[in-house]
């Protein structure tokens, strides 16, 4: 447990780091030059460590179900509008809202048993843990003056 909390937390430092990086390479060139160069580089350090890690075994894909091999096709989708809504949301907003409808929607496929999931009960503290995550975003986004995000997205930036 402690382990998976962890990997997750790093998983999310990692996340914040490469938006900054995302939207950074997208000041200077476009959208898909931008989704090209992270899922490139993505798949050149997957492949190259795969192979290191597994060696052939990594090749060796039983039971894999036709649909699967496209889910690297979500990638592309979820770059591109990451770096779109960060430009017109500044990125703390594009991720807590990023993060929001990733939970709300792991929660409709887990309770639904989607996608080959194994069904989880829907229960009402799953329900308002994500209300009062939203709630937090509300009053995150209403609490200051425009301003003084902008300053925030400024110092960010070094603009």
């Amino acid at each position: 447990m402690i382990l998976g909390l962890l990997l997750a937390l790093i998983a999310g430092s990692l996340v914040g780091l490469q938006n900054i990086f995302n939207s950074k390479v997208n000041e200077r060139v476009g959208s898909w030059v931008t989704t090209s160069l992270v899922l490139g580089m993505g798949f050149a350090a997957s492949l190259t460590i795969g192979l290191i890690v597994e060696g052939k075994q990594m090749f060796v894909l039983p039971n894999m179900q036709l649909w699967y091999w496209f889910s690297g096709l979500i990638g592309v989708g979820v770059v591109l509008c990451l770096v779109q809504g960060i430009k017109l949301l500044g990125p703390t907003f594009s991720v807590s809202i990023m993060l929001t409808s990733q939970l709300g929607f792991a929660l409709l496929f887990d309770s639904l048993g989607w996608l080959g999931l194994e069904k989880v009960p829907f229960t009402l503290n799953k329900l308002i843990g994500v209300l009062i995550i939203v709630g937090g975003i509300i009053v995150f986004k209403l609490g200051g003056s425009g301003e003084k995000q902008e300053v925030s997205v400024e110092l960010l930036y070094g603009k």
